[in-house]
């Protein structure tokens, strides 16, 4: 379904039954990202799996940063009438969700960021546009990709805003997330612990079932 929210519509698929779980995927993906955990997610939570602002069904409006998907997020909420949701993301959707969590520390319950690291200035190679049409505007990663490389370094000392319970899943040595640097994430999130599921990047996609038996472990629906 398409749900207006921060003045965008977002596409937001909805399954299952339970407490609410939100599902943010990472950079260029879309919802469908998701589907081979949908199902043991599905058992336990109602899951409302986004595709954020830029990808998939949602706007492509042309005004990206990640301030701008935090406050879609929030947004949704409302719309929803979701006062407080479990909540995980990956990698890009891992960041919004943990800007999400310092915002508005009272609607996430229960927080898993999938190989994130923490906000800080990184070198890496500039991004080169795929051939061929995508699943995304492109003027996405023009608008976080700088966002992401230099972040606001309030970004950093938010983290102990968080107040939610909050699982960091590291890829492993094959991921490119530098180990210190999620280790440093978990040190500045109050009320937060670290697993390795030697997957790389794409954890819950290159290792669903260790994935989901970790988050389920973790997200005890009460």
């Amino acid at each position: 379904m398409r749900v207006a929210a921060n003045g965008i519509e977002l596409d937001v698929r909805v399954s299952g039954s339970g407490p609410p779980l939100v599902l943010l995927h990472a950079l260029g993906e879309t919802s469908a990202d998701w589907d081979v955990v949908l199902p043991a997610f599905e058992e336990r939570f109602t899951v409302h799996a986004v595709d954020l602002r830029g990808h998939g069904g949602s706007d492509w409006p042309g005004a990206y940063s990640l301030e701008l998907m935090r406050d879609d997020v929030l947004a949704l909420l409302d719309a929803l009438d979701l006062p407080a949701v479990d909540l995980v993301g990956h990698s890009l959707g891992g960041f919004v969700a943990h800007l999400v969590a310092q915002q508005a520390p009272s609607r996430v319950r229960r927080l898993v960021l999938e190989d994130v690291p923490a906000p800080l200035p990184r070198e890496v190679a500039p991004p080169v546009r795929p051939d061929g049409a995508l699943a995304f505007d492109w003027d996405v990663v023009v608008g976080v990709r700088p966002e992401l490389d230099d972040p606001d370094p309030a970004w950093l000392d938010g983290l102990a805003r968080i107040t939610a319970d909050t699982l960091v899943v590291w890829g492993g040595t094959a991921s490119p997330v530098p180990p210190e640097r999620v280790e440093e994430l978990v040190r500045r999130v109050p009320s937060a612990s670290m697993t390795t599921i030697e997957a790389g990047h794409l954890v819950h996609a290159k290792e669903p079932a260790a994935f989901t038996e970790v988050v389920l472990g973790f997200l005890q629906p009460e």
